[in-house]
């Protein structure tokens, strides 16, 4: 056997090992003399798996808050609507969770009847675990309470009504 038969035989040995032990690559050096060997990967096969539609059920959205509001606002006499004419709104800045008072054994912030001022806390809402003190922003006295506490509120929701000084 010649030299060249024996590399070439080596080579095989080498290319062997790669496919059983699963190698992409190998590099040798002895000496001067140096071997890469580098093999293509398999393409992964594919499998063709039918999509099929599925049929889902479709459900009306609940009403939204403002929906409620338009909704019992038509339905409201006339009497109903004179009452809350001059009323003006605190409305959440923010979605989150309403809590009427600063902790769980505190007294609420307001009640209905409470005097309020522009810098008066009135609620605290809770937004990614931060608690974000909620001014009246406005002057008189609270009218209605429309959230409970522990309810989740969405931006721009009446949270009470204040009767102007």
């Amino acid at each position: 056997m010649t030299q060249k038969d024996n590399d070439l035989e080596k080579i095989k040995q080498l290319i062997d090992i790669m496919k059983q032990n699963d190698l992409v690559e190998i590099e040798i050096k002895h000496d001067d003399d140096k071997i890469f060997l580098k093999r293509s990967q398999p393409q992964p096969t594919q499998n063709h798996t039918a999509v099929v539609p599925m049929m889902v059920p479709t459900t009306h959205p609940a009403p939204s808050t403002t929906d409620a509001a338009q909704t019992s606002a038509a339905q409201k006499t006339p009497e109903e609507l004179q009452k809350n004419a001059g009323l003006l709104e605190i409305k959440s800045p923010m979605v989150g969770t309403f809590y009427a008072a600063s902790s769980p054994d505190s007294e609420p912030c307001v009640e209905i009847d409470s005097d309020v001022t522009p810098q008066t806390v009135v609620c605290i809402i809770e937004a990614m675990k931060v608690m974000n003190e909620i001014k009246a922003d406005v002057s008189g006295k609270i009218a209605e309470i429309l959230v409970t506490n522990g309810q989740a509120v969405e931006y721009g929701q009446v949270l009470f009504k204040v009767k102007p000084d």
